[in-house]
C-alpha cells in the first residue's frame, strides 16, 4: 500500500488567496484618510502642516503600494511613514534661534522729553525769525520745506550760487545766536 505524497507540483496547482481588503490605493485613502489625518495632527502643532505631512506619507505609500505584501498592515505602514517623515522634517529644520550670553535687543535709547523738544523748536524758530527776510526765506525753503538748492533758486528767482552763499551766511548767524548755545 502506498500513501499519497504531496509534491511541489500539487501545491502549485492549489489557488493562493491573498488578503486585500482595499482594492486600490484611492479606496484606502477614502476609507482611512480621516483617521490618518488625526494621527498626523498629533505629530504637528499646525493643522496645515499635518495635512502636508499626511500627503507626503501617502505619496510614499503610493510608491510602495505594489511592494506591500500585507494590506491589513497598511495603517501601521502609513503611521511609520508619518513618524519618519516628521522626524526628517524636524532634523532638517532651520534653527533661527540660538543661545547667547547677551540679549540681542539693543539697549533702549533714552527718548527726548517732548517739552524739551518743543522748547528747542521754539528757540530755533525765534532765531530764524531774526534773520533778514531774504536769508529767512532761503532757510525756510531749504530746511523747513525741504527743497533742493536749485528748487529754492527757481522759487526765489535767483541763482543757485546766491542760494548757497545766503544759506551759508544764515547758518553762520544761527550758530552765533545766544539762544541756541545750549544746543551745541
Amino acid at each position: 500500500m502506498t500513501t499519497p505524497v504531496c509534491t511541489s507540483a500539487s501545491r502549485a496547482a492549489a489557488p493562493v488567496v491573498s488578503y486585500a481588503p482595499y482594492s486600490s490605493f484611492s479606496s484606502y485613502v477614502r476609507a482611512r484618510g480621516p483617521v490618518l489625518l488625526r494621527t498626523a495632527r498629533s505629530l504637528t502643532a499646525n493643522p496645515s502642516d499635518a495635512e502636508d505631512l499626511l500627503q507626503t506619507a501617502l505619496a510614499k505609500t503610493y510608491v510602495a503600494w505594489e511592494r506591500i505584501e500585507d494590506h491589513r498592515a497598511l495603517d501601521g505602514y502609513v503611521r511609520r511613514a508619518l513618524v519618519n517623515t516628521r522626524t526628517s522634517q524636524w532634523r532638517k529644520r532651520k534653527v533661527d534661534e540660538f543661545a547667547c550670553d547677551e540679549l540681542p535687543e539693543p539697549e533702549s535709547v533714552p527718548t527726548a522729553d517732548p517739552a524739551e523738544q518743543q522748547v528747542l523748536h521754539d528757540a530755533m524758530w525765534r532765531a530764524v525769525m531774526k534773520l533778514p527776510d531774504r536769508q529767512r526765506a532761503m532757510v525756510v525753503l531749504r530746511y523747513y520745506e525741504d527743497l533742493s538748492e536749485a528748487q529754492t533758486a527757481e522759487v526765489l528767482g535767483v541763482s543757485v550760487g546766491t542760494v548757497k552763499s545766503a544759506v551759508s551766511r544764515a547758518l553762520g548767524k544761527l550758530r552765533e545766536d545766544p539762544e541756541l548755545s545750549p544746543v551745541r
